[in-house]
C-alpha cells in the first residue's frame, strides 16, 4: 500500500531509515554506514538517546572478546543452559537466541575494533539466578568506558541529552563500581573523598563552562560514542523529526515513509528498508492496560521517556504487523518511588542498588516482608504483584535504620555527608520515626507485622542465613551487599537502633517486553508468520528475545546492540564478521539449533 501525503516539502533518498536513536537504532545505523550504506535516523524527540541514554548503560553479552582477554573462555552451552533455566521451554525462542548468542561477541569486537566505542568489562557482575544451571558469576557484561565530552564537536553535544535527574549527583552521573564505591567510601577513605571531591570539581567546572554534564558515564556514555561513531561514518541523524507513515511499493515492500521535521513534511525514499527502533510502548496508558493489575493504565510508572508511546508499533501494524504479547511479563518491572519537588514537578526514582544494602527489608502494608530484597529488581516488583491482595493497591515499603540510610543510596536520598533532611522535609520522599511503632503508623503499616518482621530478620541476620527467602545465598545477593559491616553474609545485616527510615515503592518499568513480533533476523513478522519485507524491528520495539524474563543486568541493552548490529548486516547483504573475517552463518543453518552456530560457520 502507498501512504498519500500531499506536497511534502523535500524528497531524502537513502538506503536505510532507521526510526529512533537508542542502542538499537543507533547500533543499526553505524553497522550499515560501516557497509558502505547511506543512513538517515529520524529521532523524534530533541535529543538522541531514549532510554538507553537514562540507563546504567550495561549489556548483557556472553562470550565477549573482553571476557576472552581474561582468559574467561565460558562454552556457549553454558549460555544456553542458563537462558533455557531461566526462559522455560514454552517461552523459549531458540532461534532468536542462537541468533544472539551467535552475534553479541562479534558485535562487541566491531564497535570495539572499528569505531570510537569503548567497553569496560563487568568482571563482577553475576547473573541473578545463581542456583540455576549455567549461570555465570562475571565477565558477561559490557559497558561504555567512560570518557570527558570536551572531544566531541559542538554540533554532536548538541543533539545528546544531559545526565538523568533522577539517578544523577547534583546532574553528575556517576557509574556502578569503583565509581560508586568512592562516593559512597568518601567520608571513611581519604582517597575516596579526594576521588569523589575532584569529579564534582570538575563537574561543577563544566556546568559554569559549558553549561551541561561533560563527564560521561552510563548510558549517555554509550549513547555519545554511538553518536560519535555514526557521525564518523556519515550517517545523518535528523532530531525533532517523527516517522509519520511508512511508504511500500506495489509488492508489499516498506521503501521509505514520511517524516514530520522542523521545515515540513518530507518524503524519504530507502531503498532497503526501514528499520524501526522507537523504543516500545512503555509511555503510552491506553496500550499499558494489558499489564497486570493496571486496569486504567495508570497504575505503573516507566522510567522511559515520553516519545516511547508505541509509534513504532503503530508503523509495524499498518505494515501488517502485530504485537506479540506472549511470555511472562510484558514490561521489564522496576520498583520505583516517585519523589515530588518543590517546584510541584514529580520524578520517578528506580530501586536499583539499596534493596540488597544489609539493614533494610521490604515489606507489604502487613508488615511482613514478601520476596528476597537483594534478587533482581524484575522480581521484587513480581514478587509484590503476587503477593499484595487483589484490590489493593500495588506498593512495599523500604525500611532501613540509621546506619544503612547513611552509609547507602536509600531511594533518591544520599549517603552522608548530605543532609538527610533534604529528603524527609523538604521533598518529602522518604518518612523518618525515632521507633519502628510510629513509623509503622506514619506509613499505614501494621505495626505488630512489622515489629514482629523486624524481630525475626535482625535473628537471622546475625546468624548470616535468611531462612524464608534464600536473601544472600547467590553470588549476585552477595556483590549487591556489603562485606564490611561484620556479620556473616554480605546481604544480611539487623536493623539497629533508630531512627528508622521507610520509602514507598511502587510498579515501574524500564521498558516493554512485549513487541513487535520479528524473525531471528529482526523482520517484523505478520500474522500468517509471513515476513513484512524491507521493514524491521530492533530495540524495545521488537518482543523481547527472553520470553519476558529478566535473566541478567543488561538484557535490553545487550539485545539492543546486538539485534541492531545483526538487522543492519542482513540488511547489507554481510557474510563475514567485521572483528576476525569468520564467515556468519546463514539462513539455512539457523535451525539447526543444538550445535552451535560458530562450528557451523566453518561449515558454510
Amino acid at each position: 500500500m502507498q501512504n498519500q501525503t500531499p506536497n511534502p516539502v523535500a524528497v531524502w533518498q537513502c538506503d536505510v531509515l532507521v526510526a529512533g536513536s537508542g542502542a538499537g537504532g543507533l547500533a543499526a545505523a553505524v553497522t550499515a554506514a560501516h557497509h558502505g550504506l547511506k543512513v538517515i535516523v529520524a529521532e523524534r524527540a530533541a535529543t538522541c538517546g531514549g532510554a538507553t541514554a537514562r540507563s546504567g548503560g550495561w549489556a548483557w553479552t556472553p562470550g565477549n572478546p573482553l571476557a576472552k582477554a581474561d582468559g574467561v573462555n565460558e562454552p556457549r552451552d553454558d549460555f544456553r543452559a542458563y537462558l533455557q533455566a531461566v526462559i522455560g521451554a514454552q517461552n523459549y525462542d531458540a532461534e532468536r537466541v542462537e541468533m544472539f548468542l551467535e552475534n553479541a561477541p562479534h558485535m562487541v569486537g566491531f564497535f570495539e575494533k572499528l569505531t570510537p566505542l569503548k567497553f569496560t568489562p563487568g568482571t563482577k557482575i553475576c547473573d541473578i539466578y545463581g542456583n540455576l544451571p549455567g549461570a555465570g558469576t562475571g565477565h558477561r557484561s559490557v559497558a561504555a568506558t567512560p570518557f570527558y565530552a570536551k572531544s566531541l564537536p559542538q554540533h554532536l553535544l548538541n543533539i545528546l541529552p544531559d545526565q538523568y535527574k533522577m539517578t544523577a549527583f547534583w546532574g553528575m552521573g556517576i557509574m556502578a563500581g569503583s565509581d560508586l564505591g568512592h562516593f559512597l567510601n568518601a567520608m571513611k577513605k581519604p582517597q575516596s573523598f579526594a576521588y569523589a571531591a575532584r569529579r564534582f570539581a570538575i563537574h561543577v567546572w563544566d556546568k559554569i563552562v559549558y553549561k551541561r554534564n561533560m563527564q560521561m558515564v552510563n548510558g549517555l556514555a554509550l549513547i555519545a560514542r554511538l553518536v560519535q561513531a555514526a557521525d564518523e561514518k556519515g550517517v545523518r541523524i535528523e532530531v525533532n523529526t517523527a516517522v509519520k507513515a511508512l511508504i511500500e511499493d506495489e509488492h508489499g515492500k516498506t521503501v521509505g515513509a514520511y517524516l514530520d521535521t522542523p521545515q515540513g513534511v518530507v518524503r524519504v525514499e530507502a531503498a532497503k528498508g526501514v528499520i524501526l527502533a522507537t523504543g516500545g510502548y512503555p509511555a503510552n496508558t491506553e496500550r499499558r492496560k494489558n499489564f497486570p493489575r493496571n486496569p486504567d493504565g495508570r497504575q505503573h510508572w516507566t522510567l522511559v521517556p515520553d516519545e516511547a508511546d508505541g509509534a513504532g508499533l503503530a508503523l509495524a501494524e499498518s505494515a501488517g504487523g502485530y504485537l506479540d504479547e506472549r511470555g511472562r511479563s510484558p514490561a521489564a518491572w522496576c520498583p520505583v518511588s516517585v519523589v515530588k519537588f518543590k517546584d510541584g514537578s514529580e520524578g520517578v526514582f528506580p530501586h536499583i542498588a539499596d534493596r540488597a544494602k544489609p539493614g533494610i527489608i521490604g515489606v507489604l502494608k502487613n508488615g511482613k516482608r514478601f520476596v528476597n530484597e537483594a534478587n533482581g529488581y524484575y522480581d521484587y516488583v513480581t514478587g509484590m504483584l503476587q503477593a499484595v491482595p487483589e484490590g489493593e493497591a500495588v506498593e512495599s515499603w523500604l525500611i532501613g535504620d540509621k546506619r544503612a540510610v547513611r552509609s547507602y543510596m536509600f531511594g533518591f536520598a544520599k549517603p552522608r555527608p548530605i543532609p538527610l533532611a533534604i529528603y524527609t522535609k523538604y521533598l518529602h520522599c522518604i518518612e523518618e520515626a525515632d521507633t519502628l511503632d510510629e513509623l509503622a503508623e506514619k506509613c499505614g503499616i501494621d505495626s505488630v507485622g512489622l515489629m514482629t518482621t523486624v524481630a525475626e530478620f535482625n535473628r537471622m541476620a546475625k546468624q548470616g542465613k535468611d531462612t524464608d527467602f534464600g536473601r544472600g545465598d547467590t553470588p549476585f545477593n552477595r556483590y549487591g551487599g556489603d562485606a564490611s559491616t561484620g556479620y556473616p553474609n554480605p546481604s544480611l545485616a539487623p536493623l539497629g537502633k533508630g531512627p528508622y527510615y521507610a520509602v514507598k515503592v511502587q510498579v515501574g518499568s524500564f521498558g516493554t517486553f512485549a513487541g513487535i513480533a520479528v524473525d531471528a533476523f529482526s523482520r517484523v513478522l505478520r500474522q500468517d508468520g509471513s515476513v513484512s519485507d524491507g521493514l524491521y524491528a530492533v530495540g524495545l520495539d521488537q518482543k523481547s528475545v527472553f520470553g519476558g524474563n529478566y535473566p541478567c543486568g543488561g538484557i535490553n541493552i545487550g539485545p539492543a546492540l546486538t539485534f541492531g548490529y545483526a538487522a543492519a548486516r542482513h540488511i547489507a547483504g554481510v557474510t563475514r564478521y567485521e572483528d576476525d573475517g569468520s564467515v556468519s552463518p546463514s539462513a539455512e543453518y539457523l535451525g539447526k539449533l543444538w550445535q552451535p552456530l560458530s562450528d557451523m560457520a566453518k561449515a558454510v
